[in-house]
């Protein structure tokens, strides 16, 4: 009865959640998708600084070739200067390595032009023939190329982190005339190689630091959010719980107060013929004295009228109990009166009351008589759930400004499909009986701002606590 407006109560709030996490999954993903594209920024980035970067080192190795090996030997020389001879290749060499000294190249190879290799890092290569690509041709038309070379399997090329990355790079070998306005001459292609794998590999670790950091940072906020949303969720549920709680209370009261009403009325109307038959039935039993002085049936009709009396009573008492006259009272004499009233009851059918009484009991503000009469009840209840006799506890404790008293008998106890029924009105497991009783000690004990609990003992029987202020307002 209570699942469905729980739930209509919960749903705006669970839309919210599931928003909530969607939109920092997204988020995430996002993120994700943004460090990939940075990553790719970076690698151009990167790509682009190497080709600029190659672009400077062509520009003076040009320079430095030029200017101390081919303008030199041309104008002493007038032969063709061939670079497979030792002495030029090893002046050559030098003039290569020293220019490039310091710089991050790995490999440089000298073109002529007719796509042969007339100077290379390894000798072995000079004379090779028609290995320049369409870079070299590019560059023979007088412009700069770059390629990038990546070696790895699939999964490292995919990610961007390869194994081995090179940049080579295609450049005119241009002639440097004394005047600027005379057209540069291409005599040759310069090709270089230069190993960028560190940088790569670089760049992937960087992304690799901001992805966990990333993510562990969205873990945080996850776990954050999810803790939130389910202490929002419980709160909710046990507000909306409440709301239900108290509105079902609520109906319920409204029921109780027209049945009150209704009850009391009755039990008015009832009341001022049952004072006529109870006198009519005294008068009677007189006058049967005289005729017939065995007969009982006035004698039944008193005790059946008593009987009614007290029912009318209690129905009156549940339906509008009286405000408590509270006045300064030891619960330890209203107890003692209760035993007293109960004594030969007590004796004749076998009960045995034990008292543990704390020393130095304070007085409580509270109506002894409205006491009295719960406790009347329960220890009833509990001589009742113990047909053949038992023992009885009777513990009165003080702590805290408020008085406790626990009732324990060694009954049968409450079964639990009844626990929740018992403080009901007109409910009962026994054959005689209004149902009233315990209702109408609830309703006392509440009236001084008490509490009342009734649980089962782990070894046999029911144990009731009843727990008072010790001054009304604390």
């Amino acid at each position: 009865m209570i699942s469905k407006p729980l739930d209509e109560k919960v749903k705006p709030f669970k839309l919210v959640k599931y928003f909530t996490f969607t939109s920092l999954i997204l988020i995430f993903l996002g993120i994700l998708i943004l460090a990939g594209l940075n990553n790719h920024w970076s690698r151009m980035m990167q790509l682009k600084k190497s080709e600029d970067y190659a672009k400077l080192l062509v520009a003076n190795l040009n320079h430095q070739v030029y200017m101390k090996f081919y303008l030199p030997l041309s104008i002493t020389h007038q032969r063709v200067i061939r670079l497979s001879e030792e002495k030029y290749y090893k002046r050559m060499d030098i003039i290569v390595k020293s220019t490039l000294h310091g710089f991050n190249v790995e490999n440089v190879n000298i073109y002529d032009k007719h796509n042969t290799i007339i100077y290379g890092y390894d000798q072995k290569l000079i004379g090779t023939e028609n290995v320049g690509d369409k870079g070299y041709l590019i560059a023979l038309s007088g412009a700069s190329t770059s390629k990038l070379i990546q070696r790895g399997n699939f999964f490292q090329i995919l990610f961007g982190f390869p194994q081995n990355v090179k940049l080579i790079t295609f450049a005119p070998l241009l002639t440097e005339e004394p005047l600027p306005t005379l057209t540069r001459q291409v005599f040759g292609v310069f090709e270089i190689v230069q190993d960028i794998s560190e940088d790569f590999k670089t760049i992937f670790r960087f992304q690799i630091l901001a992805i966990i950091t990333i993510t562990i940072i969205m873990g945080i906020l996850f776990l954050a959010l999810f803790f939130v949303v389910k202490r929002g969720e419980t709160i909710i549920e046990n507000r909306a719980m409440e709301r239900l709680r108290l509105k079902e209370q609520l109906t319920k009261a409204r029921h109780l107060s027209s049945l009150g009403e209704m009850v009391a009325g009755v039990s008015h109307e009832i009341r001022n013929p049952l004072g006529i038959i109870k006198s009519s039935a005294a008068l009677l039993k007189k006058k049967m004295n005289n005729f017939d002085p065995s007969s009982t049936i006035p004698d039944i009709i008193l005790e059946e009228s008593d009987r009614l009396n007290n029912i009318i009573t209690d129905f009156l008492n549940f339906a509008k109990p009286t405000m408590p006259n509270l006045a300064p009272c030891r619960i330890e004499e209203v107890l003692d009166r209760n035993i007293t009233f109960l004594a030969s009851q007590i004796e004749k059918q076998g009960y045995i009351i034990k008292k543990h009484y704390d020393n130095n009991l304070p007085k409580i503000m509270a109506d002894s008589a409205m006491l009295y009469q719960a406790f009347l009840n329960i220890l009833i209840n509990s001589m009742q759930a113990m047909p053949g006799g038992g023992k009885i506890d009777i513990q009165l404790t003080s702590k805290d400004n408020s008085v406790t008293i626990i009732f324990e008998d060694e009954g049968e106890g409450v079964p639990e499909d009844v626990m929740e029924k018992i403080w009901g009105p007109f409910f009962t497991t026994k054959e005689k009986g209004t149902g009233l009783g315990l209702g109408i000690v609830k309703n006392i004990v509440a009236l001084h701002n008490g509490t009342i609990n009734i649980n089962n003992r782990s070894a046999k029987g029911a144990q009731v606590v009843v727990n008072l202020p010790v001054k009304q307002g604390i």
